[in-house]
């Protein structure tokens, strides 16, 4: 892997002077340019300094590090010299703390805890820069120490196609987070012809995904796609409205960026600050947009297409997971009426089931699922092979179900709904949350909606909403009333939403997604959350119970 991805561009086609990565951090006065010469040589020097503290070929190595070159030097490293890296809370690779936005966290202080209460046998932490952490001699080390004379040279451990490469696990929206684990050549083939494809790739383009390193689309997006194809990548430490609401403009005039891939909750978030920041700056480099995460309303595509895009940049709207690792389906288009709609990708076979895994023909809705595998799927769950087997397998024998309901017309064309979770039966009608979601979204005061099931006497279900306002909207009786018209003429009655709550703001993790099981529980008033632990603010969660008991009373 690390071969393919810096050896081979440096030493075979001589890109060693291209910059691989444009680092723009927290604040913009931090920055810097990186090449795949420079690149290389780091990786080496890091994948020294691992070999030094004794890891080698299949231990596990745990990064906690921010949007850093050093997350990607590190990433990198363990990859050659055949270590599995798992960027997760925990041991060897730590930064001691770090900002986001004007908010300092102490990632140190928090790994520490962790290790406390877990048997895992503690490892080594290399640290970056200082703010008051505790400290262990015995295993706490600098990292600007142990890299001061590390070798620049390094040969890469030769592995085999389906030894692993990283274990990543889930966000935990739906239920336990899992180990999903991945090996080195399906990746490095999958991602690599993806990236190439999906998003156009041209050797003079600038690509931003603003997605963490953290999460899949990171891992695959930032780091080994682009890098396979000799690309050049901004990697940005920071958030979009720090330090203003302009921030990603900025950045994408500033590097000139072609191609920008980023997640629809980001686009509402900057729809709340209407047009005018957008103006401030040239965005006439852009070429193609990307949307990722969970399916994008049509407010927000237009608006994206529209404002960022200038009506002229293709949108590719994509759907993946982190166990399947790169995109499936993809629909690149100009097109307003074609929102959601998608085709899959080369050698990927996706069909439609009903509830008793009867194939569906012709237009149909129902359980997407994939008929065959291709090389970048995930191969287990690490150390619960069963987990594997009955959460992926178990429902629909023979098919790989990936938890997603989907909409085939007339055309073919697949449309994403959204989580079988996030499906209703209201007195018999099944519908989307999505599609309310969509109806919410488009009245002009509403900035984001989430839509979840509670348990009703008589219907079965009903719907419980939670709406983030846009600046300076109030949340009142008539805004509720209104809201709730507009989802019946949107859909039609039976969609009519029975409780409307206030969200300041929802619960997501730190790539974006909303963790739609809390928001069940708590239109349930059930406080037993369960694992917690990937939210970006878990005092979200607090504010809402607060203001539950008068919508829901």
């Amino acid at each position: 892997m690390c071969y393919n991805v810096l050896d081979r561009l440096v030493k075979e086609r001589s890109l060693g002077e291209k910059v691989a990565y444009y680092w723009e951090g927290n604040s913009p006065d931090h920055h810097m340019s990186i090449t795949y010469r420079q690149l290389l040589s780091q990786v080496c020097r890091c994948a020294n300094v691992l070999k030094k503290m004794g890891v080698k070929k299949g231990d596990r190595v745990s990064i906690y590090l921010p949007m850093i070159p050093e997350l990607v030097y590190t990433m990198l490293a363990c990859a050659r010299i055949g270590a599995v890296h798992s960027i997760v809370v925990s041991s060897v690779m730590i930064n001691n703390g770090v900002y986001r936005g004007e908010k300092l966290i102490n990632l140190k202080q928090i790994a520490d805890e962790a290790l406390e209460k877990s048997d895992v046998m503690r490892g080594f932490y290399v640290l970056l820069w200082c703010v008051q952490t505790p400290w262990d001699s015995e295993c706490d080390v600098w990292w600007d120490e142990a890299m001061r004379d590390s070798p620049e040279e390094c040969e890469p451990e030769w592995l085999d196609a389906e030894d692993p490469l990283f274990i990543l696990y889930t966000s935990g929206s739906t239920g336990k987070p899992k180990g999903v684990l991945h090996t080195v050549a399906g990746y490095l083939l999958y991602t690599s012809l993806t990236f190439k494809y999906v998003f156009d790739h041209h050797h003079d383009d600038v690509y931003w995904c603003t997605a963490d390193i953290g999460w899949i689309t990171g891992h695959s997006y930032i780091t080994y796609g682009p890098l396979a194809n000799g690309a050049t990548s901004v990697l940005f430490e920071g958030i979009p409205v720090h330090p203003h609401v302009g921030r990603f403009w900025e950045i994408i005039e500033k590097y000139k960026v072609t191609k920008f891939y980023t997640a629809p909750t980001a686009i509402r978030l900057l729809m709340k600050y209407g047009r005018e920041p957008l103006q401030k700056y040239d965005l006439s480099s852009l070429r193609i947009l990307g949307t990722v995460g969970e399916p994008i309303n049509p407010e927000a595509w237009h608006w994206y297409h529209e404002a960022v895009g200038q009506g002229r940049c293709p949108v590719v709207d994509t759907f993946w997971q982190t166990e399947t690792v790169s995109v499936q389906n993809h629909y690149l288009t100009l097109n307003p009426l074609f929102i959601f709609q998608t085709f899959p990708f080369f050698g990927v076979e996706p069909t439609i089931l009903n509830e008793h895994g009867e194939e569906l023909q012709g237009e149909a809705e129902g359980y997407l699922v994939f008929k065959r595998p291709w090389p970048g799927i995930m191969r287990t769950v690490y150390r619960n092979h069963e987990r594997f087997e009955n959460t992926y397998f178990k429902k629909f024998p023979g098919f790989y179900v990936t938890g997603d309901g989907c909409r085939r017309d007339k055309d073919g064309y697949y449309w994403i709904t959204g989580r079988i979770d996030d499906m209703l039966n209201v007195s018999g009608h099944l519908m989307s949350t999505a599609e309310v979601e969509s109806a919410l979204t488009e009245h002009p005061a509403v900035a984001e909606a989430a839509v979840v099931s509670r348990p009703h006497k008589v219907k079965g279900e009903s719907l419980y909403c939670f709406v983030t306002l846009k600046n300076s909207r109030e949340f009142n009786h008539t805004l509720v009333e209104d809201l709730k018209r507009q989802v019946r003429e949107k859909i039609g009655p039976i969609a009519t939403p029975d409780f409307i709550q206030n969200a300041p703001a929802l619960p997501k993790t730190r790539s974006g997604k909303i963790m739609r099981r809390i928001l069940r529980q708590i239109a349930r008033n059930d406080k037993d959350l369960g694992d917690l632990s990937t939210l970006a603010d878990p005092k979200v969660v607090e504010v809402l119970f607060s203001q539950r008991c008068e919508a829901a009373a």
